[in-house]
């Protein structure tokens, strides 16, 4: 009988890793995908990233923004409920998804009460760990823009995270040098989604983000100004869509009082 158990909690373990793999660029197809053009990073260049792992494994990004809170999208972590919400950890410190730096719990997460996972639209939220991240040379706080910043096009931006790349699933962080685009050449009707002021684009076609990406931050130097969100589903086309975190700021200020 125990042995019963055990398999159907793997099972529905399983199923609901499945569940929340992201969609859309949150993020359609393993296939097609994976962060292009970019190169193998190291985490002290990008010392806020995290890896946010369900059940052990890596599903997302997220960045640090304070001591105790953590910054990601919204519908990487639309499955934060009774009783899955033990399986939320981020790992901080380490280069490799799976091993190194410091692993924490989740204890809060505050997604946008907006957020509309048809549209893409309010996808951010803030979650809180159950202690606090060890800063350090490898762990530390990434700035935020002044509320209601809106990034220029043509601004130089930076995305890190562990997404797929052209030929392989990474372990090691990978990021890509990209640059914002204006939102009236980002469209992408194929998925029928209209890209909102909560919403910026970046990247091109041959340099991009893609599946596991999704939550991690588009930073300009050290401060962050978007977080992966969405995109057509083939990555390797048109850039992406990311949350535009200037345009939520108050937001977050309201929920972390940073």
């Amino acid at each position: 009988m125990a042995g019963i158990q055990v398999a159907v909690l793997c099972l529905l373990l399983a199923v609901q890793l499945q569940l929340v793999e992201p969609r859309a660029l949150r993020i359609r197809s393993r296939i097609q995908g994976r962060i292009i053009g970019g190169s193998e990073a190291s985490i002290t260049d990008y010392p806020w990233t995290l890896a946010l792992l369900y059940g052990g494994y890596q599903q997302c990004g997220a960045s640090i923004i304070g001591t105790e809170w953590a910054l990601t999208a919204a519908h990487c972590v639309s499955y934060y409920r009774a009783p899955y919400q033990a399986l939320y950890t981020v790992r901080a410190g380490s280069s490799n998804r799976n091993s190194g730096g410091t692993v924490l719990d989740v204890a809060e997460v505050y997604e946008h009460e907006q957020h509309d996972s048809s549209s893409g639209d309010y996808d951010i939220a803030v979650m809180r760990i159950d202690g606090s991240f060890p800063l350090g040379a490898n762990i530390s706080v990434v700035s935020l823009p002044e509320d209601g910043y809106d990034p220029p096009a043509g601004l130089a931006v930076t995305v890190a995270g562990w997404g797929f790349t052209e030929t392989d699933d990474p372990l090691i962080l990978q990021k890509v040098d990209i640059s914002v685009r204006d939102r009236s050449a980002c469209e992408f009707p194929n998925v029928g989604r209209e890209v909102t002021p909560r919403m910026l684009c970046a990247g091109e076609t041959g340099k991009s983000v893609c599946y596991g990406d999704s939550g991690s931050a588009l930073v300009s130097g050290s401060t962050q100004v978007g977080i992966v969100s969405w995109g057509s589903g083939y990555c390797n086309l048109g850039g992406a869509v990311y949350v535009n975190v200037g345009n939520l700021r108050s937001w977050i200020t309201g929920i972390t009082g940073i």
